[in-house]
């Protein structure tokens, strides 16, 4: 219940954004990265609930990501690279494999 209810609700957040509240993907984007980064403070600086986070976190990841694939996917006429399917891929391949270099790289840094 409480995946079905995340991501119906982060769905519909991220819908509303891109089309109804004049965001448009890029401003939903922004908006919905802010309040990441808010709640990353709240766990960094704060004794706020974890729990609380966590699950405000993971309903706005929903959103967050479907913004950013319409980003990249949609055409520029509509607020998007016009990437399509297989640039977009490429695009998240290129991120995801940095990340894991890079995390890879810091904990052998860190471990030595």
């Amino acid at each position: 219940m409480a995946i079905l209810f995340s991501n119906t609700l982060g769905t519909a957040l991220g819908d509303f954004l891109a089309d109804d509240s004049g965001l448009g993907f890029m401003g939903g984007a922004l908006l919905i990265g802010t309040l990441l980064l808010a709640l990353l403070a709240l766990y960094r600086f704060t004794g706020f609930s974890r729990v609380i986070l966590f699950w405000l976190a993971f309903i706005l990841t929903r959103p967050f990501g479907a913004t950013m694939g319409d980003i990249l996917t949609k055409a520029p006429d509509r607020g998007g690279l016009g990437l399509g399917t297989v640039g977009s891929s490429v695009v998240l391949s290129v991120v995801l494999f940095a990340t894991i270099w890079f995390t890879h790289r810091r904990e052998s840094i860190i471990s030595r």
